[in-house]
């Protein structure tokens, strides 16, 4: 397992397990990051890391995608 972090631009991959606390847990949760989901990275700029879950386009902090394994 990595971090999501670490993933290429455009590569499709699993997620793993979320970490973090209860609060972000369920806040990405609601957002459609979920253990088992599909996750694909868009682009990583600046301090952002921009992924595409199902059909939506999303924008996380480094240190959010810091506690999403792939």
């Amino acid at each position: 397992m990595m971090p999501l972090t670490l993933a290429q631009a455009g590569e499709e991959l699993i997620i793993r397990k979320v970490g973090g606390s209860q609060e972000l847990r369920q806040h990405l949760g609601d957002m459609g990051i979920v253990p088992g989901g599909s996750v694909t990275v868009v682009s990583d700029t600046g301090g952002n890391v921009i992924v595409r879950i199902k059909e939506s386009r999303i924008a996380i902090s480094k240190e959010m995608a810091q506690k999403i394994m792939i």
